[in-house]
């Protein structure tokens, strides 16, 4: 909690002096200007007993601390076209003791803790006339163990009395992960004993389909569609399993996985104080899950600068057709795994949110639009909690 409340005052100070700087946004301009900038930290916290790293079994512990900055600028062309472009930052860093199982025979390894950068980029193309977006982005992710690199497509169209829209979007990952093997299952060592890893790759494909409807003024409606295919190396190369003879194996998937998420949303303005949002998803997969979310927020206006928004997140699923707890597979088993992830499970999430926004300003600041702190108490059915705090900020 010390980092990330000294990560908020870095924050604040970093916004004071953007609150000097950002231009009037009450007219429209040719010119590249900064429209919106939002900071987010949170601290999250985990407990369990099913470590995927030894084979199902052993401390889940993990904290991670993360914080990411969101640039969004502006412009109009020589068309009206109103042109956004969106540049955000990510920064995580974590410690997990199950990571640090990865060798065995190790007080405290190097995998204990690692950091992972994402940054990203948006283009967006709007013209407000006609009804018509365009976007395109592309994103990057490191970590030790891990790389991917993104690239995405997108449009989406309103109808004439501007109360519907159907989008679509296209998205591509190219992945490269490092076979961080089981320390008692490495084999490749240079000429000064050290350790050489190889590599595999891993890609997928999504496409997205939605349609958002204006019923009324209090109720507002969406459909979702996806499909996504990965094929690739699709297992964790450092998750062990352990068969009914003892010996230990690498987790092994099939190199392929098609999923199919539908979903479907509503929010109904109970007055101009109560909000109910809710969501609800199917998934379905041909490894063998499929699973239910349930989401419901109430987002409650107390005064005309100040609400709270409880939520609640229920979620089920069953388990993959390779799973099977610790020591409990065999030989016969052509795919294997023990990861806890893939098994049968119920979760609840249960939190709220507070948010300031007022007109002048959070604490009288012009351009600090909003804060929010939201927190969270995450529960599965299988001897597993967490729980997270978020900051965010917004200057507009």
């Amino acid at each position: 909690m010390k980092k990330l409340f000294l990560t908020a005052l870095g924050i604040a100070a970093l916004l004071k002096t953007f609150s000097q700087q950002l231009p009037d946004s009450s007219f429209q301009s040719r010119k590249l200007k900064i429209d919106e900038i939002n900071l987010v930290s949170s601290y999250y916290n985990q407990n369990g007993d099913h470590a995927a790293v030894t084979g199902g079994i052993g401390t889940q512990q993990l904290t991670d601390i993360a914080n990411v900055i969101d640039v969004k600028l502006t412009k109009y062309d020589r068309k009206l076209r109103k042109h956004s472009f969106d540049l955000e930052l990510g920064i995580d860093h974590y410690t997990s003791a199950s990571s640090d199982k990865i060798d065995l025979k190790a007080n405290s390894s190097a995998s204990h803790a690692d950091t992972r950068i994402y940054p990203s980029f948006t283009w967006t193309m709007e013209n407000e006339q006609k009804g018509n977006t365009l976007t395109a982005g592309a994103s990057f992710s490191n970590e030790f163990d891990y790389v991917s690199r993104g690239v995405n497509v997108g449009f989406s169209k309103k109808t004439k009395d501007r109360n519907g829209e159907f989008s679509a979007k296209v998205q591509a990952y190219f992945d490269q992960v490092k076979l961080v093997t089981p320390i008692e299952l490495r084999t490749n060592t240079n000429p000064r004993g050290e350790n050489e890893y190889g590599s595999a790759n891993r890609t997928t494909l999504a496409g997205s389909l939605s349609w958002s409807q204006v019923i009324n003024k209090n109720l507002q409606v969406a459909f979702l569609a996806d499909i996504v295919h990965q094929q690739g190396f699709l297992s964790l190369p450092f998750y062990r399993v352990y068969f009914t003879d003892g010996s230990v194996h690498q987790e092994k998937l099939p190199d392929n996985r098609l999923k199919i998420p539908l979903g479907f949303r509503a929010n109904y303005f109970l007055g101009d104080r109560i909000i109910i949002r809710t969501w609800y998803r199917y998934y379905k997969d041909d490894w063998g899950i499929s699973s239910h979310t349930v989401n419901i927020e109430v987002p409650v206006k107390i005064t005309s600068f100040f609400s709270v928004s409880p939520f609640y997140r229920f979620y089920n699923q069953t388990a993959v057709k390779y799973f099977a707890p610790y020591e409990q597979h065999t030989a016969q088993n052509e795919f294997y795994t023990s990861n806890y992830d893939l098994s049968k499970f119920n979760s609840n999430f249960l939190g709220a949110g507070i948010r300031l926004a007022p007109p002048n300003g959070v604490f009288g600041v012009k351009h600090w639009n909003m804060l929010e702190i939201r927190y969270g108490h995450y529960t599965k059915n299988i001897n597993m909690n967490a729980n997270i705090i978020s900051l965010n900020i917004k200057y507009k």
